[in-house]
């Protein structure tokens, strides 16, 4: 994983569920989208696939997906 390809994500409570991060971040056009993509294996979180549509996610933890990682923090 190189750091040019780690954005940074930040929110505003935790948790939130993994999906909507696809979504409020533009890696999926719509939460159905983003759900397909998780169920699919499509996406990481701390390097593990992750297919629970509503995993929790919390500051620190780094969701992949289709080559871009999203580092995320909390304010």
């Amino acid at each position: 994983m190189g750091t040019d390809n780690i954005r940074i994500v930040k929110i505003t409570r935790e948790p939130v569920e993994l999906y909507k991060v696809l979504k409020f971040e533009n890696l999926a056009g719509s939460g159905g989208e983003a759900k397909h993509f998780v169920g699919d294996g499509l996406v990481t979180v701390n390097g593990r696939v992750e297919t629970r549509k509503r995993n929790k996610i919390y500051a620190g933890d780094v969701i992949g997906f289709n080559g871009s990682f999203l580092q995320i923090e909390c304010d």
